[in-house]
């Protein structure tokens, strides 16, 4: 450690400094210099380090905090008179390094502003080194001081979408157009800007809402030796975007860039949803780095074990955030409103949301302040709140989540899909559930069935195309021998593993993509559609992809042309969803709008569904008398033809099927706009093996 007494010295030569005030967290700045605060609560003392560079082993000023001026309570501030935006600071915080008592002050340590807006990262940076004993002042990370009220929105406005037009495409921000095939500019590719020339190929393809993987600025380094951490889950910062998804290198132009992105994606009607992660930090277990929250206030930030033995592991990445702390709840809700407030962006997906439902020990809580805070915030009204109700710890709270507000995952609807459609007995039941929102997880509240987020794939496992093609995972090439990733992925490779020259074999999963997109579109609830799903993107079976940041994962924009058919496919459902969903009150509930619905169940004889434990098919006819219009769906997962009865329309307003889709025909007749429905004059319809059937009674465009 250095000498006190020198650093006091140092500081001495500043002059002017003032004690500011405790309750402006972070660096806020004034017309006349910056205003710092930060809490660290069992701190002896606080230092504020000034740099010119990042990159500088030593700060160019230090700023000693006397704790009887610039303390007040638990809170360290400071008035720093001439300061600017684009200022560099970080904080050192000295203490007793006492773990039975949860204290890890590390003074060689340089620590982030929990509250920085805008960070920058030296090029040497290196995790494993920060993670050693020593100054490591050269590599680490440092907070910017940054104006955010300063960016001209030219009177933007958030679109406001109902969740019943709602149709979510979840995205990497870099792998989304890093791709030399994206026709992006080179210097853009991987980046907001980049993102902003997809902006019409999402607008074609009828989605309304983007649900970007995590952009809180987050520690490429957290992989395995060799590899980098590409989905985002590693915060650092929960204000500051991630600048690796920036192509300028001012840390403060990133903050315009992620704007413009926003801005763009608003003129265009597409809302702008961020993948939240507030149930851990980057900082990992034991032999992680001291980044921040360590070094500030580590009993504070995290659920420890008992007796100084380490981090509870709730979400298996090495910490746990302990959100029912009033610290981090507000360092929470600080953020969410920043987000909201200062960059726009409509929603917020939350990362093992459940995590943020237990109490400092850990243990589940009935009623969560964190939610209840989320849920009831006056600058969060409005914004969509989605939750991913389940954590590695055990707890699964799908169709339970606390909140009035709150939609979830329905990862119900994921594995219940992908069993009936692989073929496994006792699932009809199930599907039928799923198909109408989930009654039997959310007909109990007086919801609509938009709290169900229906999904098939998401970043999280194989993608639609591996579904299809890989009956176990292939991680190899995650270096960590193929154990990481889920064993029960609940798919099927339709006969052959990987990659076939076997023409049976690629048509049946051809069609079985089509059943999954059909079942998932036509379903009730908000769809959310996985990037790349729609040209049958692969990721030659890997279902843990969190680590490779390369033509795996990247969007392959030649798929559009392989795969046309299937994009067609997905683009037509979508224009017919989204004109059905329109015509939805967003007041209703889920049991109104499955009476309005009037649904009847068959199987292949009419009114005679078969709900046994060996049924592989299912029908059901819905009756809407508000926009006259009848479907009438038949699913086989049978591996055989089955002929369905189909109904009389014996209404005078219905007058007669037509064949809208049926998956076991090529393309374009797998699917078909309004006006080129045929009538269906038979009584019956052979569906094919393992193909899905949607026939409509007209009255207007499907």
């Amino acid at each position: 450690m250095r000498n006190r007494k020198a650093i006091r010295s140092l500081a001495a030569g500043v002059g002017r400094e003032q004690p500011g005030r405790s309750w402006e967290l972070g660096a806020s700045l004034q017309p006349d210099g910056v205003t710092f605060s930060v809490y660290a609560r069992h701190a002896a003392a606080v230092e504020l380090l000034l740099f010119d560079h990042a990159d500088l082993a030593q700060p160019s000023q230090v700023i000693d905090l006397d704790y009887r001026r610039h303390r007040t309570d638990d809170y360290w501030h400071i008035f720093v008179p001439g300061l600017k935006a684009g200022q560099i600071y970080a904080y050192r915080a000295f203490g007793p390094f006492d773990p039975q008592r949860g204290l890890r002050f590390d003074p060689s340590a340089v620590l982030l502003d929990p509250y920085g807006k805008a960070l920058i990262t030296p090029a040497a940076y290196d995790r494993r080194v920060l993670a050693s004993s020593g100054d490591h002042s050269a590599i680490a990370p440092k907070s910017v001081v940054a104006d955010c009220p300063e960016y001209n929105w030219e009177g933007d406005t958030a679109p406001r979408r109902n969740f019943v037009d709602t149709v979510i495409y979840e995205l990497h921000v870099g792998g989304f157009t890093r791709n030399p095939n994206s026709g992006v500019a080179a210097e853009k590719r991987g980046t907001y800007g980049g993102l902003i020339d997809k902006i019409p190929y999402l607008l074609d393809l009828g989605i309304t809402a983007v649900e970007l993987l995590p952009v809180f600025h987050y520690d490429e380094q957290d992989a395995p030796p060799g590899l980098r951490n590409y989905w985002g889950y590693s915060p650092i910062s929960f204000f500051a975007p991630h600048a690796g998804y920036s192509s300028r290198p001012d840390p403060l132009a990133v903050l315009d860039e992620f704007r413009d992105m926003v801005k763009a994606f608003h003129r265009a009607g597409i809302e702008v949803i961020l993948d939240a992660v507030y149930n851990h930090t980057a900082e990992g277990d034991l032999n992680g780095p001291t980044l921040c929250y360590r070094g500030l206030a580590n009993e504070t930030y995290y659920i420890l074990q008992p007796y100084g033995s380490g981090y509870a592991n709730f979400t298996g990445t090495g910490n746990t955030l302990k959100a029912d702390h009033p610290v981090v709840r507000r360092l929470i809700m600080d953020s969410l409103r920043h987000w909201v407030k200062e960059m726009h962006v409509d929603g917020f997906r939350f990362d093992l949301a459940s995590v943020l439902a237990r109490d400092s020990t850990g243990l589940p809580l009935l009623s969560p302040a964190i939610l209840w805070d989320i849920d009831t915030d006056p600058v969060l009204a409005g914004t969509k709140l989605i939750a991913e109700p389940w954590d590695p710890g055990g707890l699964y709270q799908v169709g339970s989540f606390v909140g009035d507000r709150w939609n979830e995952w329905n990862g119900k609807f994921r594995d219940d899909v992908r069993s009936f459609l692989r073929g496994d007995d006792g699932t009809v039941v199930s599907l039928a559930n799923r198909l109408t929102a989930s009654p039997d997880l959310y007909g109990s509240k007086e919801r609509g069935p938009e709290e169900s987020v229906n999904f098939v794939t998401c970043h999280d496992g194989f993608t639609l195309n591996d579904v299809v093609s890989y009956d176990q995972k292939h991680n190899e090439a995650n270096a960590e021998h193929n154990a990481d990733g889920a064993d029960n992925n609940l798919s099927w490779n339709c006969g052959a593993e990987g990659p076939t020259d076997d023409r049976e074999v690629l048509e049946l999963r051809n069609r079985q993509v089509k059943n999954f997109l059909a079942l998932m579109l036509l379903s009730l609830g908000t769809p959310m559609l996985l990037m790349g799903d729609e040209v049958r993107r692969t990721q030659a079976g890997n279902n843990n992809a969190y680590c490779q940041d390369n033509a795996l994962t990247w969007f392959d924009w030649d798929l559009l042309c392989r795969h046309a058919d299937i994009h067609r496919f997905v683009k037509t459902l979508i224009q017919a969803r989204r004109g059905q969903q329109a015509e939805e009150s967003p007041e209703m509930t889920l049991s109104q709008v499955l009476s309005r619905a009037q649904i009847q169940w068959h199987g292949v004889k009419l009114h005679q569904p078969d709900w046994s434990h060996h049924s592989h098919s299912l029908a059901v006819t819905s009756l809407s008398q508000s926009n006259n219009r009848a479907v009438h769906l038949m699913v086989n997962a049978y591996w055989e033809p089955l002929d369905f009865e189909l109904p009389d329309l014996d209404s005078p307003w219905f007058t007669g099927w037509r064949r809208w889709i049926d998956t076991a025909l090529p393309s374009p007749d797998d699917i078909q706009t309004a006006a080129k429905l045929a009538p269906f004059m038979q009584s019956t319809y052979r569906t094919a093996p393992r193909s899905v059937v949607a026939l409509v009674a007209d009255a207007g465009p499907v």
